[in-house]
């Protein structure tokens, strides 16, 4: 087996949130062809207790906190330098002294999973690098930079400037950059056009077997009240904007049109603004749970009420997954290959999102069986990975580039059925 050098901004393991499934699954696919060396941050403290995971699975591990007033003050530097401050935050010595002596021990293969961890090795020659941006963030911050008040409003759209100039730098530099769906990359080649025939897809999968209908899961709600369920990591602003909208401006449409219902909100981390949705009866905010997959089972309804959003969510597809009807927003389906009716429901406005949970609540719609044979046909890991199996093939890395781009040309004709762009939890 040959060496790679894997770069992840946050720890894969376990893989229980959105990049981590996705970091997790990719490295595991990796793990069958390469000897695998792993440089990771760790931002929440519980993640430490899984390090012997890590060491037991890879060649060589690399662990750095990432405490957040820390990482604030890094961020604010870049104010001063002019860099993007998601970039500074991740700036770290020790961890690029083991990247360079990785890369010093010969390693010639690199993976990058995020655009931050790309300037520990964007100097780097003599190897192959490969970059999976997952989404466009720096379009993400300008939505940020929209919905916000001064000064923020600034502080977000300077982020959104200088983070696309940062993702142009990178896939101008790199071999081989993936976003993570065929409209995101469309996107993007409009966004980067000098990069465009060396930016391709790697989509996100589902774990069929994992996230499927069962009889046997646990029932979490103490009472038949019926549930609408969101599951995300709650401290996440796409996810804070989305159930707060749904709590507040939704739900109470949904009384109105159904009768009594409860809204459960199960997610790591909630921040402060989630919390206080609890003192609502009809709210619950779970926090972190061992697993999400009996809340998903027992709940009436499936949302994910996105209104900032880019990427492939994930909880829309482990919720289809599971053959459950979903309901989401425009911006929640942006980048699913799924079709709205048959696999899904979506909804705009909170009238039509409320209505719409209603019918599927009184059981007026079923798209539960539609929907996993949906995700079991067009979402599965080892199929939305198989690009990587060729990916570093050829000993020179100055051939390697038109090599990659001929076996994986750029995909534009997988656009969700209403033609939207894409938008992860």
């Amino acid at each position: 087996m040959e060496d790679l050098l894997f770069l992840a901004q946050r720890c894969p393991y376990p893989p229980n949130k959105g990049d981590k499934i996705t970091t997790w699954n990719i490295l595991k696919h990796l793990g069958a062809r390469y000897r695998i060396h792993l440089g990771t941050f760790i931002d929440d403290p519980v993640d430490w207790q899984h390090e012997a995971v890590l060491r037991d699975n890879f060649a060589s591990v690399m662990l750095r906190p990432m405490g957040r007033s820390a990482g604030l003050t890094r961020a604010a530097s870049g104010l001063l330098t002019g860099a993007a401050l998601s970039v500074a935050y991740y700036r770290d010595a020790a961890m690029q002294r083991w990247v360079d002596d990785r890369l010093a021990d010969g390693i010639r293969r690199v993976f990058v999973y995020s655009s931050a961890m790309a300037r520990f090795v964007l100097n780097a020659s003599g190897c192959q690098r490969a970059m999976h941006f997952a989404d466009i963030d720096s379009d993400k911050w300008r939505q940020y930079a929209g919905a916000s008040r001064w000064p923020m409003s600034w502080v977000y759209a300077r982020e959104a400037d200088t983070l696309l100039a940062w993702e142009r730098r990178i896939a101008a530099t790199f071999d081989r950059s993936f976003f993570i769906s065929a409209a995101e990359t469309a996107d993007f080649h409009r966004m980067a056009p000098e990069s465009a025939a060396k930016v391709g897809v790697l989509s996100n999968g589902v774990d069929g077997g994992y996230f499927a209908p069962r009889p046997d899961y646990p029932n979490p709600y103490p009472d038949a009240v019926p549930r609408v369920v969101f599951t995300g990591a709650m401290d996440y602003r796409p996810n804070i904007d989305a159930v707060a909208w749904f709590a507040q401006e939704v739900l109470p449409r949904l009384q109105r049109q159904f009768g009594p219902v409860h809204f459960c909100i199960v997610g790591s981390r909630p921040a402060a603004e989630v919390q206080a949705l609890a003192t609502d009866p009809h709210v619950q905010v779970t926090g972190r749970v061992d697993d999400v997959r009996p809340y998903v089972a027992h709940a009436g309804v499936v949302v994910a009420p996105l209104r900032i959003a880019r990427g492939i969510q994930n909880k829309v597809l482990e919720g289809m997954a599971m053959a459950k009807t979903v309901v989401c927003t425009p911006q929640g389906l942006e980048g699913i290959d799924a079709e709205p009716g048959r696999s899904l429901l979506v909804a705009g406005d909170a009238d039509e999102f409320a209505a719409v949970c209603a019918r599927v609540l009184r059981g007026d719609v079923d798209l539960g069986q539609a929907a996993r044979d949906c995700m079991l046909a067009r979402y599965d890991w080892n199929a939305a990975l198989s690009v990587l199996d060729t990916l570093f093939d050829g000993a020179d890395p100055a051939a390697w580039p038109a090599r990659a781009a001929a076996a994986n040309p750029p995909a534009l004709d997988h656009a969700t059925p209403h033609g939207i762009g894409s938008r992860t939890t």
